[in-house]
């Protein structure tokens, strides 16, 4: 498995709500609501740490759940964000920022 990095992309804004977060893209104005694993991973997105470490050590940890399922999980929740033009999907680290 290659490294998966994941950051906020710059044009959404977001707000903590809770144990949720919501999120607007900006482009579309669409609205996402984001659960608590789900804002757990948003919060850490900051595109220099791997996402494997983000659901090692923040989701297993506090969710005590399976890294295999959890991973997977997390992915394609990531993959269906980027289509969206919510976060960035990069296999090298991002700079904080950079589309």
């Amino acid at each position: 498995m290659s490294e998966l990095y994941v950051a906020r992309h710059p044009a959404a804004a977001w707000r903590r709500l809770e144990d949720e977060v919501i999120v607007m893209a900006a482009q579309e104005s669409w609205l996402f609501t984001l659960n608590e694993v789900a804002a757990e991973i948003w919060e850490a997105a900051d595109g220099r740490t791997p996402l494997a470490s983000i659901v090692r050590d923040r989701i297993c940890e506090k969710f005590e759940v399976d890294f295999e399922q959890a991973y997977r999980d997390a992915e394609e929740l990531l993959r269906a964000l980027a289509e969206r033009g919510i976060v960035l999907l990069s296999e090298t680290p991002l700079e904080a920022g950079a589309p």
